[in-house]
């Protein structure tokens, strides 16, 4: 009895050290009974927690419905969620106890980019997949980030088709690009205007104010008198995106926004002073939550949606493709790890390498040897702000 107990013991050890079933020490039976632990690093408390909460219903949804199928190649997932209250500080300090003393399998998040620019280069030193959720462009790169993967899109993405829909479906030449002074904030506001000189258009106006800020009176009325014929804000603050769209309606000045996704965030309802303030305001969305000229949804979107409802409670009051996305970076690592038929990283590195074309509920996704943005140009769509029912958006005016 003493005998078999010891030969138990050893082999737990060695599964716990992540000796290889293949080196005839660990049985594959032994192996598929330790979990795939996914550690999800996600700002479930503080001023990012609207998306983060909604993520993370996805990212739970998936881990339990996956495990009710018996799991990723009989192995069960085991999810360590840990609140960073969007701290990146916090962020670091949690990145290091999964990755270090929890010895987790996988990464999910930050959900914010300024966090996910510090807890990169700590997953990338642990030789840990990290399914990346923040859009700003420098959180991935092939040679210095090598399994970092990026399931959402990119900001230059966000950018890109807010620009288009301007300048192309609107018409609009004379342009006003107001970022706040963040570091998101600021690097987007300088990337719009980049992408603008590019298409031949320079701004007649450009600022960069406070989040805090209360009155954006001299703002607006610069670009106004620099005769703007287009907002173009680039920031995620919702109180500095309502306050703007309430000086603007307060001066009477019938001119279209186009921008942030933020623009059509539901807390930005309850900011305006009057509700056609919210007119002629366009955002960056999604083609995964936006109504086709049919009244319908896409069928993957509209099938999580049913399938979810239960627990979401009825209709849904906030925006569904944060919970798509979420529950789309569990999908991506079963994906993975039964394309590779492991979880050794360079193994899932090579098959996230080699997929293309993977149907997701948020996007379809490709990467390659030397693409880690896997999200497609053609998944981006301009919502109209004010037009959200069920978790999404209707098409911008065409």
């Amino acid at each position: 009895m003493k005998e078999r107990m010891l030969r138990v013991g050893i082999v737990r050890a060695l599964a716990a050290a992540g000796v290889l079933a293949a080196s005839g020490l660990i049985s594959q039976t032994a192996l598929a009974e330790e979990p795939i632990k996914i550690g999800w690093l996600s700002s479930l408390t503080g001023p990012l927690s609207s998306a983060a909460v909604a993520e993370n219903q996805g990212v739970q949804y998936a881990v339990e419905e996956i495990n009710k199928a018996g799991g990723i190649n009989g192995r069960q997932i085991e999810l360590l969620t840990r609140d960073t209250a969007g701290d990146p500080t916090k962020a670091v300090n949690f990145a290091q106890q999964l990755l270090f003393r929890d010895k987790v399998n996988f990464i999910i998040g930050p959900v914010n980019s300024g966090e996910s620019l510090a807890t990169g280069p700590i997953a990338a030193k642990a030789s840990v997949p990290n399914i990346v959720i923040g859009s700003i462009d420098e959180l991935t790169d092939s040679k210095k980030f090598p399994l970092a993967f990026r399931a959402i899109n990119t900001n230059t993405q966000w950018i890109k088709s807010a620009n288009d829909y301007a300048l192309d479906v609107l018409k609009r030449k004379k342009v006003a690009v107001i970022g706040d002074t963040s570091g998101y904030g600021t690097s987007s506001a300088k990337t719009a205007a980049e992408l603008l000189k590019k298409a031949g258009v320079e701004p007649v106006y450009s600022a960069l104010v406070d989040p805090n800020k209360t009155d954006l009176s001299d703002e607006i009325s610069k670009a106004r008198a620099a005769g703007a014929d287009v907002l173009m804000p680039w920031s995620a603050a919702t109180g500095l995106l309502g306050r703007l769209l309430n000086t603007r309606g307060n001066m009477q000045w019938d001119v279209p926004v186009v921008g942030h996704p933020a623009l059509m965030a539901l807390p930005i309802k309850e900011l305006l002073n009057k509700p056609e303030y919210w007119d002629g305001v366009y955002a960056a969305g999604y083609v995964s939550t936006t109504y086709g000229t049919d009244g319908k949804l896409p069928e993957r979107t509209q099938a999580l949606m049913d399938a979810m409802r239960p627990k979401l409670g009825g209709e849904i009051n906030f925006t569904f493709w944060w919970v798509a996305l979420g529950y789309d970076t569990v999908k991506v690592i079963e994906h993975a790890v039964k394309k590779a038929g492991s979880t050794e990283p360079k193994a899932f590195q090579a098959a996230m390498e080699s997929t293309t074309g993977l149907d997701g509920v948020y996007a379809t996704y490709s990467w390659g040897p030397d693409q880690r943005n896997g999200f497609p140009d053609s998944g981006m769509v301009v919502n109209r702000a004010n037009t959200f029912k069920d978790g999404s958006f209707e098409l911008a005016p065409q």
